[in-house]
């Protein structure tokens, strides 16, 4: 039995690297939280203006236009602790059930992160349940130095894997029976939204499947009705692995950038892998989203990565596409996504529609 999930046993490559460097460069493809700046600094002045942008593209809601609330539960069978951060529409503006998205961040992070998504996404009608995993989290980045190396190998075991995977489907088991929150939330409108290792975990969930000795490794939700994958890696290790995805047959949006590159000492992924995960997805009903230049970390929170200006820009642009994109799968057309890429064709390298596809 492979130990090691497929689309993350590179990390195995890293044990002469050294520490500091490892460290650095898993920062950067992570999307770990940057620092607070220093007060005064060129830094928080940059800040500034990028939080001044964000809100003059109106990307931060007022608190008013959305609610959000902590959880935290214990999966007894699995013996792990699963917490949640889940951004509601306010009472106020959507009396009705709300569709309802769950989230899966990428290695290093945690429920704070992808925050302009999820806070958006509740402004405009649209529950969005931010789950964390807590065996590839962000304490990953604290303890001792010298044990980054063993924890990252840990967090990239098949078996956190699997567990990911596992949260998003205990994470919606959940928080669908809290009495308190499932009257809010439309069960019958699930979708499901990730980046990096969690677009992986999303692509599991909608269906992908592993082959193992004993058979297929078959995750599949029945409950999401689409995925947005986000800077997905390709799923390495396997003997075919543009076969993996083939079995997905829900709707699906992906989402990179020409700079979407993953680079650590002896490996290389670049956007064409995330193209090729797309080309090779099952679904009839598939769109891919290229944007210009960008970064791997560029879809996060961080607001300095894949240049000032554009990260403000593909933000505001990505959060009308997956609502675009929301709103379709969910009428039973494509007439809102068809037409987002004329709001945005400078920021665009390619955009495959739907539409061009041959239908089932």
């Amino acid at each position: 039995m492979v130990t090691t999930p497929p689309m993350f046993n590179f990390l195995t490559r890293w044990a002469a690297v050294p520490l500091l460097l490892a460290a650095a460069l898993l920062t950067a493809c992570a999307g770990k939280p940057n620092p607070p700046p220093e007060p005064g600094s060129l830094v928080a002045t940059w800040t500034t203006r990028q939080q001044a942008a964000l809100i003059d593209a109106h990307l931060l809601p007022a608190e008013a236009a959305y609610e959000s609330h902590y959880l935290q539960w214990q999966d007894g069978a699995r013996q792990r602790n699963v917490q949640a951060k889940l951004y509601l529409p306010p009472v106020t503006a959507f009396a009705q059930p709300v569709p309802l998205v769950v989230f899966s961040h990428g290695i290093g992070g945690s429920r704070e992160g992808y925050s302009y998504l999820g806070k958006n996404w509740a402004a405009q009608g649209y529950a969005s349940l931010h789950v964390q995993h807590e065996g590839s989290d962000n304490r990953l980045w604290s303890g001792n130095p010298l044990a980054l190396m063993a924890r990252m190998h840990d967090a990239a075991q098949e078996s956190e894997a699997l567990n990911r995977v596992h949260d998003l489907r205990f994470a919606l088991d959940q928080v669908l029976a809290s009495p308190g929150l499932a009257p809010r939330l439309d069960s019958s409108r699930i979708l499901a939204a990730g980046h990096s290792y969690g677009a992986n975990t999303v692509l599991l969930a909608a269906g992908a499947e592993v082959q193992r000795r004993t058979g297929p490794v078959q995750l599949r939700d029945e409950r999401l009705k689409a995925a947005v994958i986000i800077s997905a890696p390709p799923f390495h290790g396997e003997s075919e692995p543009q076969n993996i995805v083939k079995a997905i047959h829900i709707p699906t949006l992906h989402i990179t950038a020409t700079g979407d590159d993953i680079r650590i000492p002896g490996y290389l992924s670049s956007f064409e892998d995330r193209v090729s995960l797309y080309e090779h997805t099952g679904s009839t009903r598939k769109t891919l989203v290229v944007y210009r230049e960008g970064s791997h970390s560029m879809f996060t929170d961080r607001l300095n990565t894949g240049g000032q200006a554009l990260n403000a820009k593909v933000k505001v642009a990505t959060l009308e596409l997956t609502l675009a994109f929301f709103n379709d799968v969910l009428a039973g057309q494509q007439t809102r996504l068809a037409s987002w890429p004329h709001r945005h064709t400078d920021l665009l390298a390619r955009f495959e529609p739907a539409s061009n596809q041959a239908k089932p």
